[in-house]
């Protein structure tokens, strides 16, 4: 049995939580709102009063929380991770952050004897409760397979990218992808219905051409069924798209159909729909 810890039991963070602990490992979980925990500890995880308490307890923790300004405080903050003795263990950042933070910690816990990823993840809150996700890693080989057998629990497809850094790369190059579906998809839906065409016809058949996405296949019917829970929310896509822009700038990069998505979603998320899912995009035209 391993002693795991997890910080953020949010939406895919439950999940991710049940698979650990339905493979036999003692796991030990911390969020601000203990509220979204009180599930887990009645399936048999254990509650710690501060990441800081994860940390003295389990060897391997994995974070995943909402910003990078809440990892920064979940390791660096004064009841942080790195505020006990570290030798020995390994740090997994699930959040998807920027790379410089990713290096920051990766430097830290080399100080410190120990290990860190940053492993951003794809697939949604679908992905977690099925084990599904997509893992994106950065860091040494070593931890990495350390980690793999751990990871595998809630993961079908994970990759180390590279260096300290590397993970949260990969996961703006995914959000950069996702957001030309997401955008695809909402418009398509507009031009279908404004046509007078059968949507459910239009999704089927998309679904088996050169149009079939992971959007179209997963969104698609949950906006049909006016579905707007948040697999994803808008408020950390917002995010997302920024930090992908951001770290584009660095790289003297021009992404007009990013910057176009994240206007998107930032006007989304004025109107009051920032705790709705992703596919709430399409209420920019069918807010009724």
């Amino acid at each position: 049995m391993t002693a795991i810890g997890f910080v953020g039991t949010g939406v895919m963070g439950q999940s991710i939580v049940r698979h650990l602990l339905q493979a036999g490992n003692r796991v030990y979980v911390y969020n601000r709102t203990k509220k979204k925990a009180e599930e887990l500890l009645a399936e048999g995880a254990n509650w710690c009063e501060t990441p800081r308490d994860v940390a003295q307890e389990a060897d391997l923790v994995f974070t995943m929380v909402g910003y990078p300004s809440d990892v920064e405080e979940v390791y660096y903050g004064k009841n942080g991770l790195f505020q006990t003795e570290s030798k020995g263990k390994v740090f997994v950042d699930l959040t998807t952050s920027t790379p410089t933070l990713a290096e920051k910690i990766y430097e830290t816990a080399l100080t410190r004897e120990a290990g860190s990823l940053d492993a951003p993840v794809s697939g949604g809150d679908l992905g977690a409760k099925k084990g599904t996700l997509t893992v994106m890693a950065g860091g040494s080989e070593e931890v990495f397979q350390q980690v793999k057998p751990i990871v595998a629990l809630f993961s079908s497809d994970l990759k180390l990218h590279g260096g300290p850094g590397s993970g949260q790369h990969t996961k703006m190059a995914n959000q950069i992808m996702v957001a030309g579906t997401m955008t695809g998809m909402t418009e398509m839906l507009v031009y279908a219905q404004t046509a007078g065409l059968d949507l459910e016809k239009v999704i089927h058949t998309l679904s088996g051409g050169a149009a079939s996405n992971w959007s179209l296949l997963n969104y698609g019917p949950r906006i049909l069924k006016e579905d707007y829970s948040p697999g994803f929310f808008v408020k950390h896509f917002v995010k997302d798209l920024k930090i992908a822009l951001d770290e584009a700038k660095k790289m003297n990069l021009n992404l007009p159909s990013t910057q176009l998505a994240y206007k998107l979603y930032s006007d989304l998320s004025a109107e009051s729909f920032e705790e709705h899912g992703t596919q709430a995009l399409i209420k920019l035209w069918w807010n009724d």
